[in-house]
């Protein structure tokens, strides 16, 4: 019997609904050997073995919290790209999900490594994607448009699904009203999500001194 591929998973959500259009599943891996400077999910650098979850599980759930599709997945992490065989797995088993219930859910997936890195080494898996988000996080670079934490990273659609969906976003900037988070608590941990400005998290830390809420351990800072 063929080995089941496994995922290192740090965390999986629903619903998102500030990491692509509409309300998403989300889905963020476990290891990443960029590290980029300033990054907000340090917790999500180290690989850790125990983290790792039958991709097959991850499917099903994916069914059970959305069971008439979601409008989109987002994958995030962490790097995706260095887990390729279980991304392959997973993206193959989400679209498998996508063609046999008739379902029109996009799927992007974020990355830190350079667009012609992925071309020329991951083809494959940019073919299953209908949208990716490449380039390191550069710290020093202002914000990025919607749902980008750097003015270097662009919104690349894939396919002809994410042309459409994706045609008003490629270019569109953070919206005037300002940036939205998302908080959750699960498992005792709270979490952001979302795509905080510089200075953002400083700023949460201090909201929660001042109401006499320390926090002793946080993912932007190791």
């Amino acid at each position: 019997m063929a080995k089941q591929p496994t995922l290192q998973l740090n965390k999986a959500h629903w619903p998102v609904t500030v990491l692509g259009p509409g309300r998403r599943i989300g889905l963020w891996v476990q290891g990443c050997t960029i590290r980029c400077r300033g990054c907000v999910s340090q917790d999500t650098w180290p690989r850790d073995a125990a983290s790792a979850i039958p991709v097959r599980d991850v499917l099903a759930w994916c069914r059970r919290v959305a069971p008439d599709g979601p409008d989109g997945i987002t994958i995030s992490g962490g790097e995706p790209f260095e887990q390729p065989e279980a991304l392959f797995a997973l993206l193959a088993g989400l679209r498998a999900w996508r063609d046999a219930k008739a379902l029109d859910f996009d799927i992007l997936c974020y990355s830190g490594y350079p667009l012609q890195t992925l071309e020329r080494k991951h083809a494959k898996l940019l073919a299953l994607l209908d949208v990716v988000i490449p380039e390191p996080y550069v710290d020093a670079l202002p914000l990025g448009n919607v749902w980008r934490g750097s003015a270097n990273q662009p919104l690349v659609p894939l396919s002809e699904r994410g042309r459409v969906r994706y045609a008003a976003f490629v270019d569109a900037p953070v919206a005037a009203d300002g940036k939205r988070m998302q908080a959750a608590i699960e498992g005792g941990r709270v979490w952001l999500i979302g795509i905080p400005d510089r200075g953002d998290m400083a700023a949460v830390e201090s909201l929660c001194a001042s109401r006499g809420l320390a926090l002793t351990q946080v993912s932007w800072r190791r």
